[in-house]
């Protein structure tokens, strides 16, 4: 059924979103964090990396089939599509120094390396989650009315 690979596809937004969100919280969590565990110097800023999960035709591909400019092909609808997270990758981006001789991870001249997590980029990040999520949730309501209404329609 068409609207089961639907909420497949918006299960697998909201999944992803919330593995954004709960980096984006380590992220800021670990914002002062000098020192990872085994002392290999500061916390980094991790991000999450997306891509399409297969499915059905694009809509670039669809729009030519309608056109006529390519032969029409039958959809394999077994093939949900969707989004899923491929990897958790460091951010390879240079930590900032800050001037702290006092500092136990102080080096020589009295720099710390502190985490390159910048806090205005972890809010704007964490603000598209949340506004992707919300869509995601909307349309999964959205669907969930259109199931419920196709179903009374039966009785």
């Amino acid at each position: 059924m068409a609207f089961l690979s639907s909420m497949n596809i918006t299960g697998s937004a909201l999944t992803a979103q919330q593995l954004r969100l709960d980096v984006v919280s380590e992220n800021v969590a670990n914002i002062n964090t000098t020192r990872v565990e085994g002392g290999e110097g500061p916390y980094q800023r991790k991000m999450v990396v997306m891509e399409a999960d297969g499915g059905r035709d694009t809509f670039r591909q669809v729009l030519a089939q309608a056109a006529g400019d390519v032969p029409a092909q039958t959809y394999n609808l077994s093939q949900t599509g969707g989004v899923r997270v491929t990897q958790i990758v460091e951010d390879t981006s240079p930590f900032k120094l800050q001037y702290d001789p006092s500092h136990p991870d102080a080096n020589a001249d009295g720099y710390v390396e502190m985490p390159n997590v910048d806090l205005v980029k972890e809010i704007t990040d964490a603000m598209a989650a949340t506004q992707a999520y919300s869509a995601n949730v909307t349309a999964f309501n959205t669907l969930k009315t259109v199931a419920t209404r196709a179903l009374d329609i039966g009785k």
